[in-house]
């Protein structure tokens, strides 16, 4: 049988999708338990967290987190599946970024500009590109293992979505603990500790996620 027989095969049969949602689910689950407990033993939140709720710039980090997460996670099902193809799940991934550029543009209108580069370095930049990857790891693993019960047509790319996908998961647990909520710190620093794990999905996915 011609690989291309046998990835329609695949792809007219109704049980995978089923359960591959399911496994991915159950896989994202543990992820957010991996990442929380890692999260509350050696991190915890900011000193001032009760006062950060009240503030939009600081709940505004979550909602672009939250929607990397989600959108990421729908893409990366649709990617597990046999001649999957993300369609309007990888439109969807646009989301998480516009709303970014839009609040870092809104900042840059409001803010004096020799507060720009202040707000867009932060202080704690360093701690982003090292905490995120490190939140990410527990959750990108479980994902990745679901993602070896469906049969991805791209493991590289679906190995690069689930990475996406951890980092959602691990940014929203560092954006309890980051102090600098500006839209120009978010907007520079989470891309690259996101970058850093999309990496290490594409190259493990390439390895662990063939068929």
């Amino acid at each position: 049988m011609k690989t291309d027989d046998l990835i329609d095969l695949l792809a007219q049969d109704s049980t995978p999708p089923r359960r591959l949602r399911s496994v991915l689910t159950v896989a994202a689950a543990g992820g957010i338990v991996i990442a929380a407990i890692l999260f509350f033993a050696a991190i915890g939140f900011r000193p001032d967290i009760a006062e950060a709720v009240t503030s939009g710039r600081f709940l505004f980090k979550f909602v672009v987190t939250i929607a990397l997460a989600v959108t990421a996670l729908g893409a990366a099902l649709s990617l597990g599946r046999p001649g999957g193809d993300p369609g309007r799940k990888a439109l969807a991934l646009a989301i998480a970024p516009i709303l970014l550029a839009c609040a870092a543009a809104l900042e840059l209108m409001v803010l004096p500009t020799n507060q720009w580069l202040p707000s867009l370095i932060g202080r704690n930049a360093r701690f982003c590109l090292t905490l995120i990857p490190l939140l990410s790891v527990g959750p990108l693993i479980c994902l990745l293992a679901a993602l070896r019960q469906g049969a991805p047509s791209q493991p590289g790319l679906a190995g690069a979505v689930a990475g996406l996908a951890a980092s959602g998961i691990a940014a929203t647990f560092y954006a309890a603990n980051c102090d600098d909520d500006s839209p120009l710190f978010v907007m520079t620093w989470y891309p690259i500790a996101i970058a850093i794990v999309a990496s290490a999905g594409y190259f493990a996915g390439r390895k662990l996620l063939r068929w």
